[in-house]
């Protein structure tokens, strides 16, 4: 795409197979919607690079995969040692490509066409202004009440070229220095932080759905993306509606990916 230089990067650890298939999606997908201009980068968490790439399988050329580094001393000291597995991963590093617009996608939202919204925040040029994708609920835990009054998620994450996520997110935890305790209050404070300077952009759930069986979420697809959040999952330990929740939630990516794969081109 024309415009400023993008950089890209995902997040992976040892997820579910579906989750590596959609992480699969959301490469080949990223590649067609930003063209060859954009970095892309999966940042590689909890199992060896080698083997996340041969779980993800076949995906376009020009993609580097790289282990987590380590998180900013001021931050680890903030994480509970009972903390959520996963908690934290998408803060290590913190940015890739300072020198770009970076967005950080989770491994399970797959864009299939340009979002509206990404396009206008790229187009806008404000270096003061990032980016965060709207969810059909609020999940801020403790940072809840510094969050403003939209219901957003981590899920998308976009940062102007410059912006220091580190001073952004001590910012946050000097205002309210509480542990992170799981990954409700690691994305209220990353929710926070990214709109302390002036509100964000916002991904809107019409344009990437929040994709998933379960009541507010929607099983439908989004204008130009879907993010299908809990699939990373191996196992859901709770029932809906009498099924298992997993069976729902495979279930409904099962039926998708196929759609999906004809619209990121393969």
């Amino acid at each position: 795409m024309a415009g400023p230089p993008v950089g890209l990067r995902w997040t992976v650890g040892d997820v579910s197979p579906r989750g590596f298939r959609a992480l699969r999606l959301a490469l080949w997908g990223a590649r067609r919607v930003f063209g060859p201009g954009a970095a892309l980068a999966v940042v590689v968490n909890s199992v060896p690079v080698a083997e996340a790439r041969a779980r993800t399988g076949a995906v376009p050329d020009g993609i580097d995969w790289l282990p987590a580094g380590d998180m900013p001393r001021r931050l680890a000291a903030h994480l509970d040692g009972g903390m959520a597995e996963g908690v934290a991963w998408k803060l290590a590093p913190l940015r890739l490509f300072p020198d770009r617009w970076e967005i950080a996608f989770d491994n399970d939202c797959v864009l299939w066409e340009m979002p509206p919204s990404i396009a206008g925040w790229l187009a806008a040029g404000d270096r003061a202004t990032c980016l965060l994708e709207e969810d059909v609920e609020r999940a801020h835990g403790a940072f809840d009440h510094l969050c403003g009054p939209l219901s957003l998620n981590t899920g998308i994450r976009g940062f102007p070229p410059g912006f220091d996520v580190e001073a952004a997110l001590c910012a946050v935890l000097d205002a309210h220095p509480v542990p992170l305790a799981g990954e409700l209050d690691e994305q209220g404070m990353q929710v926070a932080a990214l709109q302390r300077a002036r509100p964000p952009a916002v991904v809107t759930v019409a344009e990437v759905s929040i994709c998933a069986p379960f009541w507010p979420k929607r099983p439908e697809l989004g204008s130009h993306g879907a993010h299908f959040v809990g699939l990373n999952a191996r196992s859901l330990p709770w029932d809906w509606y009498g099924r298992p929740a997993s069976d729902c939630q495979n279930g409904n990516f099962d039926r998708w990916e196929p759609e999906i794969a004809r619209r990121v081109g393969l």
